[in-house]
């Protein structure tokens, strides 16, 4: 990996760790040009800024714009904001495992994942599950550096916080330091900090980055 990214391209680009990655992406004089590929406008503008509004449910219509240097795959919903598990499926597995379909047969040579700790196929939890089935299937596309970024509980100014999670995040900030690194809240600006240094790793083929290597190069600045 070079010390420049002529082009990265971002999904989810309007979640909470996506928001973060977008503006430290376009911040980065590192990064010549960042695309994004949303469902709806993310609001932003910016001269390295390119905005593609697409439909996941057609994938061949994007196909085409799946390209540059690596790809940042920060799409993800909850159950409840999707209606149902099978839903959440479709945002998190689906349309992610899509796109990096793309990624690679339009030659990116790195993949950036925002997963989870404890990910694994055989997960008796669903969520972990889904997100172990994700890691197992686009290692299988064989990028040349693959990155599975495992943060944990995430913090940071989410757009629907309801006031009684609010009062959560105060509560388990200032008990943070008491907990194990894999089960305390990483800010969603650090995750995307690790995001940024793991794209910019050279090491060949698949890296996972866990909760308290988060919070090492999330610190850095």
């Amino acid at each position: 990996m070079t010390e420049q990214l002529a082009a990265a391209t971002l999904i989810g680009a309007t979640g909470l760790v996506g928001r973060a990655l977008l503006q430290l992406l376009l911040a980065d004089d590192r990064v010549g040009e960042t695309r994004i590929l949303v469902r709806r406008s993310a609001g932003v503008t910016h001269p390295r800024l390119v905005e593609h509004i697409i439909d996941f449910d057609d994938p061949d219509s994007y196909q085409g714009l799946v390209t540059g240097d690596v790809l940042f795959s920060a799409l993800g919903t909850t159950t409840k904001a999707a209606g149902s598990r099978a839903a959440q499926y479709k945002v998190d597995y689906t349309y992610q495992l899509q796109t990096a379909r793309a990624a690679r047969q339009n030659g990116v040579g790195t993949y950036v994942l925002i997963s989870s700790p404890w990910a694994s196929p055989t997960s008796g939890m669903f969520y972990r599950r889904m997100k172990g089935e994700l890691e197992r299937d686009t290692e299988a596309l064989k990028f040349p550096r693959t990155r599975f970024v495992r943060p944990g509980p995430l913090d940071g100014d989410r757009q629907e916080a309801r006031p009684g999670e609010r009062v959560a995040t105060v509560v388990f900030r200032a008990i943070s330091p008491l907990l194990p690194h894999v089960v305390r809240p990483n800010h969603a600006v650090a995750v995307a900090r690790a995001s940024i240094a793991a794209a910019f790793d050279a090491t060949p083929g698949t890296v996972h980055y866990e909760p308290k290597h988060i919070a090492r190069l999330g610190a850095a600045r």
